[in-house]
């Protein structure tokens, strides 16, 4: 049996990766195994040529090396998607893997990212979601103009009061959520069933919206429950009720953001920080690391550790009160 070329088994092996993961994953993918391509060459392999069978783990050694000008978080991407590669190998019996060795070689040429606490701005946060509950008070005439601020609103409360990172937000339907409980069932991240809890204020808002959208959603022809939770509301949706994307929702969040805090503001706030802003206020309501790891949805606890920390502002109070107060 001729063995394929290692240009036809990235192909196939990217095919799988796009059926199983996002797509945001296949294009980084994609992306990781163009330079393993260029690296090969580099190296004196060409991938159109080269029968696949003869990849050994030394050429995932020098795809750590070129990695070394890139950025922590992107070597680490673009390693994993060579690793996986490997083992698709391995799996398919195309090449003569030996997975131990491959992974002590990465271990020894990989750097190990430093860990940041992750930093936003809370006190904007709570101006951006105080401008917007204030903003849809005096709102617009304008039937469109009012439904995309009655939606902003819910957006950006919602994004606050569940954790929801901004794909799962957007893919919401009304009929995902149980209003007399609060809560709704979604597919989350790693494409994991997971329960999310809304706050009062959150299906507030959301009510707010939907009841001014009521003669938009009746018209649709389609069962309200089917319906997306977060519509478009602009010329190119027109009267049919078309879910946003992602791309949308960070627009909304850039918008509001520019409108409550002014151009330099642009880009301080992402629709992440929402989801930041969510895990630390569990955490400073309740103390409790586990109760935030659960309703964050994180796998592990160490990421839910990295939100545990206190702001300066609160390390100095803690540290006058202790030093200065009594002397």
């Amino acid at each position: 049996m001729v063995s394929p070329t290692v240009a036809h088994t990235i192909a196939k092996y990217l095919d799988t990766i796009r059926m199983a993961r996002s797509v945001n994953t296949g294009r980084a993918y994609a992306n990781g195994m163009r330079l393993f391509t260029a690296v090969l060459k580099e190296n004196h392999l060409d991938p159109e040529r080269t029968p696949v069978s003869a990849l050994t783990e030394d050429a995932a050694s020098w795809m750590a090396d070129a990695l070394k000008d890139f950025a922590p978080a992107t070597e680490q991407l673009y390693l994993a998607a060579t690793v996986r590669f490997y083992e698709y190998l391995a799996a398919e019996r195309l090449a003569e893997i030996n997975l131990p060795r491959l992974r002590l070689l990465l271990r020894q040429r990989t750097r190990r990212p430093g860990q940041r606490l992750p930093q936003f701005p809370r006190a904007d946060i709570e101006c951006v979601l105080e401008y917007v509950n204030i903003f849809t008070i005096k709102l617009s005439d304008n039937p469109e103009e009012r439904l995309r601020a009655l939606r902003d609103r819910a957006f950006l409360v919602t994004l606050a009061d569940t954790g929801l990172r901004v794909h799962e937000a957007c893919n919401l339907r009304r009929g995902d959520i149980d209003w007399n409980e609060g809560r709704a069932i979604i597919i989350g991240k790693g494409d994991k069933q997971a329960v999310v809890r809304f706050s009062t204020r959150s299906l507030l808002a959301l009510k707010d919206y939907l009841s001014t959208r009521a003669i938009l959603d009746g018209n649709s022809g389609r069962p309200l429950p089917s319906l997306p939770l977060f519509a478009r509301h602009d010329k190119g949706a027109g009267k049919k009720v078309k879910p946003i994307t992602t791309t949308t929702g960070r627009n909304i969040v850039s918008e509001r953001v520019r409108q409550a805090l002014g151009d330099q503001a642009e880009g301080r706030i992402t629709p992440h920080s929402f989801r930041h802003y969510f895990v630390t206020t569990v955490l400073r309501a309740s103390g409790n690391l586990k109760l935030a790891q659960e309703l964050a949805r994180h796998a592990s606890i160490q990421v839910t550790q990295r939100y545990a920390h206190l702001s300066d502002d609160e390390l100095d109070k803690g540290y006058h009160k202790i030093f200065e107060n009594d002397r």
